[in-house]
């Protein structure tokens, strides 16, 4: 089976998506003649013009995010036979339903967000779970139309809300950009003998961790928790976690770790418990062939609830 790359450009109507594959498709150094399969699936005020491009094996297609198929986007794949893909997806839906549609050949190399800075706020306020529907998939995130000087902490702030490895770029309207460089220190200290994890960090904590595993390789974390138990590895093992909730109820979700302990066969699923334990980065189930972090418990006890069932960001 062939892999075809993907690139998807995600954002909200009117945030310079367009532009930007305009711009991209003209560039010899990115069009260089490769079969490129377009796909819009939003159709704005700007328009593509073909006649700019170096090259011209562009196919066109314009689909509807909401209804479109695997049936459909493979037989446009018999149709044009493209080496790679161009998808400017639509900011009124969610981006993992379209990627679940996706052919099995068809691999998402990149995908870059862009937000408009006069309105991303707005759409935060009253859409944050589309919000953070792109911003956490996306490996680089452009805040466009800021004007020179303007305060971008709240845009910082809003990205790394979502994740902390995504680049983040202003381009302001003086045709200037910049990379973000502002260093966000973490609510714990990861060089201390035993790394302590208050209740209102485990969020934060959780997201690291899993971003990051070999930076606490080796490391002691203490943290508390509620009991899970996994579907494999019974024996031995149990997932201790928490509710973590990112923009709204709906997407509440149990995050866990697996651990391994002895005793995890006597514990009480959905019991809260203090974990003391060492992290080593290993390849699990759970991680799909990745390294991710992996427990050895040193003491596991019961504990007091925390004040908040649900832990945020």
């Amino acid at each position: 089976m062939i892999e075809i790359p993907v690139y998807a450009f995600t954002g909200f109507l009117d945030s310079g998506k367009t532009k930007f594959i305009q711009e991209t498709l003209e560039d010899e150094r990115f069009n260089a003649g490769e079969r490129t399969l377009l796909l819009v699936f939003e159709e704005g005020e700007e328009e593509f013009d073909f006649s700019t491009y170096p090259h011209k094996n562009v196919y066109l297609e314009v689909l509807n995010q909401e209804t479109v198929t695997t049936k459909e986007l493979t037989a446009l794949v018999k149709k044009h036979k493209p080496e790679r893909i161009v998808a400017e997806l639509n900011g009124m839906q969610l981006v993992g339903d379209l990627y679940m549609r996706f052919p099995k050949e068809w691999v998402v190399a990149q995908e870059v967000m862009f937000a408009d800075s006069t309105t991303i706020m707005t759409y935060n306020s009253n859409m944050r779970n589309l919000v953070m529907d792109k911003l956490m998939g996306a490996q680089m995130v452009v805040f466009n139309r800021l004007e020179k000087g303007q305060d971008i902490m709240p845009f910082h702030k809003l990205a790394r809300a979502a994740s902390r490895q995504i680049d983040i770029l202003y381009d302001y309207i003086d045709g200037s950009t910049e990379f973000d460089e502002i260093e966000d220190p973490l609510p714990f200290d990861v060089n201390a003998p035993v790394v302590t994890i208050e209740d209102a960090d485990y969020a934060l904590w959780f997201r690291d961790v899993t971003e990051d595993p070999e930076k606490y390789n080796g490391k002691t974390v203490e943290f508390k928790a509620q009991v899970a138990m996994l579907r494999r590895d019974k024996n031995g093992m149990f997932a201790p976690g928490r509710f973590i909730m990112t923009c709204c109820v709906e997407d509440i979700q149990f995050c866990g770790l697996p651990c391994k302990w002895d005793d995890a066969k006597n514990l009480k699923p959905r019991s809260w418990v203090k974990v003391r334990a060492k992290v080593s980065a290993e390849r699990h189930f759970l991680y799909k062939g990745d390294l991710g972090p992996v427990l050895t418990g040193i003491t596991v006890v019961d504990a007091a609830p925390a004040v908040e069932e649900v832990c945020t960001f």
